[in-house]
């Protein structure tokens, strides 16, 4: 008996699909082998046109100990004041702006990201950021700050709360100390969504699973995997980047449409990782996964030293033949260079075992990125070499 033949009860239909999917996963899930990681497509795919909204404002931060924006001098943040003025006038009181005089409040950009499904009523974290002189935002409160859209400026939230400053600073006359950054801050659901662009799945249109890292094995394996869940050739790939699903005739309307994506959000693939060496010249790291692979290759290593010297000595003229004592210099140069550090590397070497001999040479960071570097360069590296 065909179980999707059509009746007359759509939620009836809807209810005896779902039980099925259900039967499906769950003896799919016992078919999975528990040495193979596997990856919930929820995170690694998002839905099209679910897009987020980056949301910027202008605020104050007041409380500081001191250490907000200057109101003094030439130097001392304009628009600090005129915000200071302008904030007091709402509340009924007139200042003149060139006798305002305070070191504990602090100009800010206030940012957040609001999501798609973000109802009125939600929190979300906002970070703030130092516009002016201020040597530090701890201990300050962020005042109420609309953040809107900066592509149409409808405020879609408000902001306000302490800050949470992940550095510290320590200052006496004449001596200052400070420990990570102290002009950014976030407040922890310190932000409250009041409108937002409100997203529905569209009957006519597929759902669209749009890959936060395009890759052709994981769209095909995304693509398979709800094949073989829903026994329907329901996905197509597009393109590395972009898998369609057909809606079943029994989750078409809107709360079925809910439903049928969170099922797909629902599956695990295994993940096709590309290989990559990711190196930071500045502080010397470097981070490789295990499923890069060298090829057959000789690597010889050695530094060369070379070291000059400059030694005085005194030139005496003999007694009674007149002259003058003199100091004259005599240069030296020296060359030395250390036995090179040979090693071959046989054919489908891992990075394991590339890092457990270069560790055995005793060479610095600085030695392995160079080799590294050499290796891409000599076609001897199966992996993508990131330079940051």
């Amino acid at each position: 008996m065909d179980t999707f033949q059509h009746h007359d009860n759509p939620g009836w239909i809807s209810a005896g699909r779902l039980l099925l999917v259900l039967l499906v996963m769950a003896m799919g899930a016992g078919a999975v082998s528990e040495t193979e990681a596997q990856t919930r497509l929820s995170d690694l795919v998002e839905v099209e046109h679910a897009h987020r909204k980056e949301l910027i404002g202008y605020g104050l931060v007041t409380g500081l100990d001191r250490s907000g924006d200057r109101t003094l001098s030439s130097r001392g943040s304009v628009f600090t004041v005129q915000s200071i003025a302008n904030m007091l006038e709402n509340f009924g009181i007139t200042v003149d702006g060139d006798r305002l005089r305070t070191r504990n409040v602090a100009a800010v950009m206030v940012t957040a990201t609001i999501g798609p499904y973000h109802a009125p009523g939600s929190e979300i974290d906002v970070t703030v950021s130092s516009l002016g002189d201020a040597s530090s935002l701890q201990g300050g409160v962020l005042l109420q700050t609309p953040l809107f859209d900066p592509d149409n400026e409808e405020v879609f939230a408000k902001a306000q709360g302490p800050l949470v400053v992940g550095g510290i600073t320590a200052e006496i006359p004449g001596a200052r100390i400070t420990r990570n950054q102290t002009l950014t801050a976030t407040v922890p659901g310190g932000g409250i969504v009041e409108n937002n662009t409100r997203f529905s799945h569209n009957a006519n249109a597929p759902l669209g699973l749009v890959l936060r890292d395009p890759n052709h094995t994981n769209a095909r394996r995304i693509a398979e995997e709800i094949n073989t869940t829903f026994d329907e050739d329901l996905a197509e790939v597009q393109h590395p980047g972009l898998v369609y699903v057909t809606w079943p005739e029994a989750f078409r309307e809107p709360g079925s449409m809910n439903t049928f994506t969170s099922i797909v959000m629902e599956q695990e693939i295994a993940v096709d990782t590309p290989a990559r060496v990711v190196i930071n010249e500045r502080t010397g790291t470097i981070v490789a996964g295990g499923s890069v692979i060298i090829d057959e290759v000789m690597i010889a290593h050695g530094n060369i030293q070379i070291r000059t010297q400059v030694t005085p000595f005194i030139v005496q003229p003999l007694p009674f033949a007149g002259g003058e004592t003199v100091i004259e210099q005599i240069p030296e140069v020296g060359i030395s260079e250390q036995a090179a550090q040979t090693m071959l590397l046989e054919p489908e070497t891992t990075v394991e075992q590339l890092s457990g001999s270069l560790n055995a040479l005793g060479l610095s960071p600085r030695d392995i990125i160079s080799i590294f570097q050499a290796l891409d360069r000599a076609g001897a590296l199966r992996a993508k070499l990131i330079v940051m």
